[in-house]
């Protein structure tokens, strides 16, 4: 295998928004990692379904097609 081709590949402490914080290991620098989702929060692991509504779609989606 070349030398000097692949990322240094360590451990991380991966911090999620919703404060699950697990180890896995990454090629990005620094200890800690800050991730928006994760297992513990993603609707698919959980079984709820969330909608994020930005700028009123959802309602502008509605209101077009209500007709």
């Amino acid at each position: 295998m070349k030398k000097n081709t692949h990322p240094d590949y360590h451990e991380a402490e991966f911090i999620c928004a919703c404060g699950n914080h697990f180890m896995c290991a990454t090629t990005k620098p620094g200890k800690e990692v800050k991730v928006e989702i994760c297992s513990k929060c993603h609707p698919f692991f959980t079984g709820k379904q969330k909608i994020v509504d930005a700028a009123g779609r959802v309602e502008k989606f509605n209101k077009r097609y209500a007709k």
